[in-house]
């Protein structure tokens, strides 16, 4: 397996995070976003939303972390990260749905604005954030995961963004429940930190 990916791009990291709690053996290829590479014809090849990441599985091509995730798990068999029950199952979608809506849309925008230059009004994207937070915060009363008894998918989709959240001047002080969740999740064998952004450094 190859996977396209950047060292900032949270999305990126959530691939790469599920691919090392399972031990899979791949290629990690970094796509230079400051040069432009994703919006190369090469790149746009193989994803022409010109997004990282993408994984290429022997020239089986998944583009957008979510896909990627599930992908592996399928692929692996792993229905302890992805359950076959219907209701598992649908709990897990219901937290990756929220991880391309609700977290891209506020702590992610959040991180965009002061990591890459985004141009998104910043006290909208740290208010979608805080909101998100004390949802966490009320669903992850008494559980130690998103769903079930162990961790899915679902918690692997909202890790990297929620981690650093701080990044993006959304303050995870007030969520425990949060914060103690993250560092189960660094606590997993096999966990791959996501790089912290150097200080004064944008991508954009």
């Amino acid at each position: 397996m190859k996977l396209y990916h950047h060292p900032l791009s949270g999305h990126a990291h959530r691939a790469r995070l599920f691919l090392a709690l399972l031990g899979v053996p791949h290629k990690a290829i970094e796509v230079d976003l400051r040069a432009g590479a994703h919006k190369r014809p090469d790149f746009l090849a193989l994803n022409p939303f010109g997004q990282v990441p993408v994984l290429d599985d022997d020239g089986i091509v998944i583009a957008d972390s979510n896909a990627i995730l599930v992908y592996v798990a399928k692929k692996l068999g792993r229905t302890d990260w992805l359950p076959e029950n219907a209701e598992a199952a649908a709990a897990v979608q219901r937290w990756l749905s929220v991880a391309a809506g609700e977290l891209a849309y506020g702590p992610a925008a959040a991180r965009l604005v002061t990591v890459f230059g985004a141009d998104f009004r910043p006290e909208e994207v740290i208010g979608r954030a805080h909101t998100l937070l004390r949802r966490l915060e009320a669903h992850l009363t008494g559980r130690d995961w998103l769903v079930g008894g162990h961790p899915t998918i679902a918690d692997v989709a909202l890790y990297s963004y929620l981690a650093r959240a701080p990044e993006g001047n959304v303050d995870l002080s007030d969520y425990r429940n949060v914060v103690a969740y993250l560092r189960r999740i660094e606590a997993l064998p096999g966990f791959l930190p996501f790089a912290e952004t150097p200080a004064g450094l944008s991508a954009a």
